[in-house]
């Protein structure tokens, strides 16, 4: 009998260790999970993983109630538990990961589709940079508001190019707003917007290429002058588009990356 005892107090403190192993590998899963959601899936776009996804099927349910007719039921439930979580954390993790290398072979694709040269020839005079990502004061009524891009001014008729490889996915006039404009989807989460032109020279569908020109420049919808109205949109958000783009990008680099429609 004081062998069986001693057994049991030694099977005992052999999951106690285990489950002390599980929370050490818990943790150091809790770090993968952190750096797989706030920089390895963003940096190619992807929505984060939320917890309630990474956790799903442990709530609600006794699955472990045929383990309490054992002596130490309750260190074997925890141990059953925790060797299950760890589990299921591991195969989303690992799944995860999966998915982020195959991107990760595209990353020469992805890295002409993110929007990365300014729309405009703004190595030139022509082009002046007159309203920056953030609140302003509308010009319209003065009240303070979201403004979702940068205002490059010009002369009608400057040429507006594509700032990544992309789809165009809209073309169309909003008399109160955007005026003439265009949309292009670069996938990986990007999108971008050109706003107040006078013409677009490319139909919705049409595959572009950066650098390609898609569009000119003019004074349509909701405008006090001639300028391009232009936005980063990223996983559905507005972002800065000064910082996708080099401001100080010189006239011959530039020059390298466009072209012209023809």
């Amino acid at each position: 009998m004081l062998a069986l005892v001693r057994k049991s107090e030694e099977l005992s403190s052999k999951l106690d260790l285990m489950n002390k192993r599980f929370q050490e590998a818990n943790n150091s899963l809790l770090s993968l999970q952190m750096r797989d959601n706030y920089i390895y899936r963003p940096i190619f776009g992807m929505e984060e993983i939320p917890q309630e996804v990474r956790n799903a099927g442990f709530g609600g349910v006794d699955r472990y109630s045929y383990l309490k007719n054992f002596d130490h039921s309750g260190i074997l439930s925890r141990t059953a538990i925790n060797m299950d979580v760890l589990y299921k954390k591991a195969f989303v993790q690992s799944k995860s990961f999966d998915e982020v290398a195959q991107l990760a072979k595209n990353a020469d694709e992805m890295s002409l589709c993110v929007p990365a040269i300014p729309p405009v020839n703004i190595t030139t005079s022509r082009i002046r940079f007159s309203c920056s990502f953030g609140y302003r004061h509308d010009p319209f009524n003065g009240e303070f508001r979201m403004h979702t891009g940068v205002d490059l001014s010009g002369s009608v008729g400057e040429p507006i190019y594509a700032t990544g490889n992309g789809k165009v996915v809209e073309v169309g006039f909003d008399f109160f707003g955007y005026g003439n404009f265009i949309i292009v989807d670069h996938g990986f989460g990007y999108k971008t917007r050109y706003a107040h032109l006078r013409s677009s020279l490319v139909a919705m569908g049409r595959i572009v290429k950066r650098g390609e020109q898609i569009a000119v420049m003019g004074n349509t919808g909701r405008s006090t002058g001639t300028h391009l109205h232009y936005e980063v949109i990223y996983r559905n958000s507005p972002v800065n588009p000064q910082n996708y783009y080099n401001r100080d990008i010189k006239a011959g680099e530039y020059k390298a990356l466009v072209s012209p429609k023809g």
